[in-house]
């Protein structure tokens, strides 16, 4: 096999690193994952793990920590409650709650030991992903659109293989508080990257698009990974194995075509509610009239 087909794998699998303190959504978080605040009327990591599922991904592994048991539970029977909804005749919403069940095998729950970075997270998961490409879907972040983000970014990957990293454009004037791509040229939605800056000086952003919270990787970043020293906050940053990886192979940084809510900010998890309650055909109106009302 040429290392060109062998970087043509079909993505199957998807790490979510899940092992987070939240502390930028505290108090709410000092007994509840961060991961299961409720956007509307369901859990954000529903929506991480619903546009998984709409892109394909058959198996993923989410990177836990202390205190995250509820995960787990989450994606589990509650015989209890299933029972009592069966007996009231609530069908609806109990097929909804058994729809989230996974299939036998498609969750694996590996934990990670001290909060050593994403870097060391993704790291964690290497021996469930193996020797192919894997998806990163980072779990606080996300992300509204017709096709599903990660699907978009599959879509990239089919058709040039390699790296492929999710971006949107920063807001005006705030590039320097993210990590921005460089790029080889800018010619339409999907470019060759040339390198990363994370919170370059003010003035000095190679592009205004910032990486957004969806990877497509190549399985020799878990042996960067290993090798990789403490970075930024003295923790094992994730692409400064990028970086090293963007020497030997490529990537393409995918303008993606969609809206972000940031989830692990109280004024970002505000607007997911918000924003996704008007999207909704069941809620949307009752949501607008509401918020009207408050103004």
């Amino acid at each position: 096999m040429t290392a060109h087909e062998a970087s043509m794998k079909p993505v199957r699998k998807a790490v979510l690193p899940v092992a987070g303190f939240g502390t930028r959504v505290l108090p709410g978080t000092k007994t509840t994952p961060k991961e299961l605040l409720n956007v509307v009327d369901r859990p954000i990591l529903s929506y991480i793990v619903e546009e998984g599922r709409a892109a394909g991904i058959e198996h993923f592994v989410f990177v836990t920590g202390r205190n995250k048991g509820a995960i787990e539970d989450y994606f589990d029977h509650q015989v209890e409650l299933e029972a009592a909804l069966a007996a009231k005749g609530k069908t609806a919403l109990l097929e909804e709650l058994l729809g989230e069940l996974p299939r036998p095998g498609e969750m694996s729950f590996v934990r990670q030991m001290a909060p050593l970075g994403l870097g060391h997270a993704v790291w964690c998961a290497r021996d469930i992903i193996g020797d192919e490409p894997f998806a990163v879907m980072l779990p606080d972040m996300v992300m509204s659109a017709g096709v599903p983000a990660l699907a978009q970014a599959i879509e990239a990957y089919d058709q040039k293989g390699g790296n492929i990293v999710v971006v949107e454009p920063a807001p005006e004037g705030m590039a320097h508080q993210y990590g921005i791509v460089a790029l080889d040229g800018q010619d339409g939605r999907l470019n060759r990257m040339t390198g990363m800056v994370e919170k370059p000086a003010k003035g000095t952003e190679p592009s205004n698009l910032f990486i957004s919270g969806r990877y497509i990787l190549q399985p020799e970043i878990f042996d960067l990974l290993e090798k990789q020293g403490k970075g930024a906050g003295g923790e094992i940053q994730l692409t400064d194995s990028m970086l090293s990886l963007l020497k030997t192979q490529d990537f393409h940084a995918l303008e993606y075509d969609g809206e972000t809510y940031d989830c692990g900010d109280k004024i970002g998890l505000l607007r997911a509610n918000v924003a996704l309650a008007l999207k909704r055909p069941d809620l949307g109106e009752a949501a607008r009239a509401m918020i009207l009302g408050l103004l």
